[in-house]
């Protein structure tokens, strides 16, 4: 496939972007940048820029452009910037598709979208029939993917990837992780009982693949282990991993002082489940989080088929 990539220097898009390519795709990366090389292609988002030619012609666009959500507190300014990276990319893309010539619209976009909108879903299991919850998470993810909506108009096969945070030593769920429970520091938050949807950083690829390839797949599609695990669950099992005692809690109070509102995230209950995938027959490399920290912190970074 020629393949079009938002967001390729990211965590995910440059793991994405080296996968694809080795599996023989073309990958042609939107850059804000002045373009330095046939692979990339210059657009500014911020002003709704975007060269329709880049696009034409293409088999599929993946957009995973957007802030992180966890690198800053969330002042006003940062959700600002939270919410307009990502509403402004996908616009641009979305408006952009359906303005191109039905000939030359590529035939689907993966569109990057988070287990956020699920809000706090406490001991409910919920898949993608799931409405959107009431938190701040939520409310961004219901106008990230409205922002998809022209492209799906179009006819385009628009598939709303609700990604779980990614189980990697160098992903942003673990890499502040490490060091602490490393030093035996490592501890739950509030009392642990909160559940967590997670994936592994190969099954994250193996479905995004997975996705690309098939046709009869739209909409949203959790992309998360079949197995979510309570917080103190996590905390043991990387405890165990590294050869080190856990047996600290962070309070709910010192967690607010420290992250602000970023701190209700990070104590809300998500259970997730992967109901699109499971239906279609997906096969997860690491299903279980023992299995996913076995192959993340040993020589495990690997990406399995």
């Amino acid at each position: 496939m020629r393949i079009v990539m938002s967001g390729a220097s990211g965590f995910l898009g440059t793991r994405l972007a080296d996968r694809l390519r080795q599996s023989g795709h073309d990958v042609t990366r939107l850059v804000r940048r002045p373009a330095t090389g046939p692979g990339e292609v210059t657009w500014d988002p911020a002003q709704g820029r975007l060269d329709a030619d880049a696009l034409a012609g293409a088999d599929a666009v993946i957009n995973l452009s957007g802030a992180n959500v966890g690198d800053h507190r969330w002042t006003a300014a940062y959700k600002r910037e939270l919410r307009a990276s990502r509403i402004n990319t996908t616009e641009t893309i979305a408006r952009t598709l359906k303005q191109l010539p039905e000939a030359d619209r590529p035939r689907a976009l993966l569109q990057s979208s988070g287990v956020g909108w699920y809000g706090d879903t406490g001991e409910q299991p919920v898949t993608e029939e799931a409405s959107a919850g009431t938190t701040f998470l939520a409310d961004l993810c219901r106008v990230w993917e409205a922002a998809a909506r022209p492209a799906e108009d179009a006819g385009v096969r628009v598939v709303l990837m609700r990604t779980a945070p990614a189980i990697d030593a160098s992903g942003s769920l673990m890499k502040p992780l490490l060091l602490p429970f490393k030093l035996g520091a490592g501890a739950r938050i509030g009392g642990g009982r909160q559940w967590m949807a997670w994936v592994s950083l190969a099954d994250w690829l193996n479905a995004a693949e997975f996705l690309l390839e098939r046709e009869d797949l739209a909409g949203p599609v959790n992309v998360v282990a079949p197995n979510p695990v309570r917080n103190a669950d996590f905390t043991q099992a990387l405890a165990r991993e590294l050869n080190r005692p856990a047996l600290l809690a962070v309070p709910g109070p010192v967690l607010d002082l420290a992250l602000g509102e970023l701190a209700g995230e990070a104590q809300r209950s998500q259970r997730v489940l992967p109901g699109v995938l499971t239906n279609a027959g997906f096969a997860w490399a690491y299903p279980t989080i023992t299995s996913a920290l076995a192959a993340a912190l040993g020589d495990g970074h690997a990406t399995v088929r």
